[in-house]
């Protein structure tokens, strides 16, 4: 469609008024003369110009932060909030991992805050989100104002396009395998991955963001949306969407299971956790290879209490609606403590039978 330009602003004088650029095949051609006869506006030819085609602003290209402020904001970890909490509801250790599975960041820009990284598939640091948190209740503080900011604001860094990934999204460059859970808020993201390692875990942000751009690097993977309890019929919705470039499917657990309005899957999985050890390393996985055999089949369903292993060293155990999960084999064979997730959250197609021999 060509449009006829107004001169005085630039702008096309109507939607309606203009030349189709198929004009062969439908003939349309509405022009300013017409446009003002019918609306009772006196013409003036000499403001307007010919046809013009509109064409798309060209978008501005992604800024990015360069990667040594990253690291430099990759400490004082004992003065960040959000770690505080995360160390007493999972220890040390998996918040540990967890800070470096995530490359949580600590900010001074209000005290002990707490730093997200956007970084996307190609390792490139899209963004930053400060964000403050109660040390005691894992709590954002809103008061007196909200407090969230982003990293290039803070260091007034100019022409700076924002252009958001995934929160996690440069886990899928690394991890090929496992399917993609996907929560709204980064702080239930990093707890649940504490939680249930069977998932590779991204925040969106808001459901807004669950959009084909945004998503494309889920392209052809498995992926479940966990929304917030309330919002499963409206994240719903976006699945149906997504569901051209991925395999999804949105979990209503937190509504069967009459869960707090607004309530998250990691407040779930803190209140429905059975005596939570941390999730192991993978070096406490190898000292026991000398007496397991791990049948390379994967089964084709679970089966009550048949012992399963992840390529982590993660044990599941089946049963019913729920299943046990210890952090190493080790663990699991000399061990009673152990950590009750519900079944759905358990990957069963990237899990084999677990034999232990000798």
């Amino acid at each position: 469609m060509f449009f006829y330009i107004d001169t005085t602003t630039g702008e096309p004088l109507h939607s309606t008024v203009g030349k189709c650029d198929r004009a062969d095949n439908c003939g349309h051609h509405y022009t300013p003369r017409q446009y003002f006869s019918d609306n009772n506006i006196s013409f003036d030819k000499k403001k307007y110009d010919r046809p013009a085609l509109r064409t798309p602003k060209p978008q501005p290209k992604p800024s990015y932060i360069d990667v040594d402020v990253l690291k430099r904001l990759l400490n004082h970890y004992e003065q960040n909030n959000l770690i505080t909490y995360l160390c007493s509801i999972v220890g040390d250790e998996a918040a540990r991992e967890a800070i470096q599975r995530y490359f949580i960041g600590t900010s001074q820009h209000w005290e002990n805050s707490t730093v997200f990284w956007q970084i996307d598939s190609n390792g490139k640091v899209r963004a930053g989100k400060i964000m403050q948190y109660n040390p005691e209740t894992g709590k954002r503080i809103k008061e007196p104002t909200n407090r969230i900011t982003w990293v290039h604001s803070a260091m007034k860094l100019q022409d700076f396009n924002l252009s958001q990934c995934l929160f996690g999204e440069h886990l899928l460059s690394t991890d090929r395998n496992r399917p993609v859970a996907i929560v709204e808020s980064e702080k239930t993201a990093i707890i649940a991955s504490c939680y249930c390692p069977a998932f590779i875990w991204l925040a969106c942000g808001g459901c807004a963001n669950l959009n084909i751009k945004r998503c494309e690097p889920l392209r052809g993977k498995r992926v479940v949306l966990f929304p917030d309890n309330g919002k499963c019929q409206e994240w719903s919705e976006k699945a149906r969407g997504l569901s051209t470039i991925c395999s999804v499917s949105t979990s209503n657990i937190l509504e069967r299971k009459e869960i707090t309005a607004g309530a998250d899957i990691a407040d779930y999985l803190q209140d429905n956790t059975v005596n939570f050890e941390p999730i192991g390393k993978t070096e406490q996985f190898k000292e026991s290879f000398s007496k397991i055999e791990i049948q390379k089949k994967v089964p084709p369903n679970f089966v009550d209490d048949i012992p399963l292993v992840s390529k982590y060293g993660a044990v599941y155990l089946p049963h019913g609606e729920t299943c046990d999960l210890w952090g190493t084999v080790k663990d699991f064979q000399n061990s009673d403590e152990h950590l009750t997730i519900p079944i759905e959250l358990v990957g069963f197609e990237y899990l084999t039978e677990l034999k232990i021999t000798g």
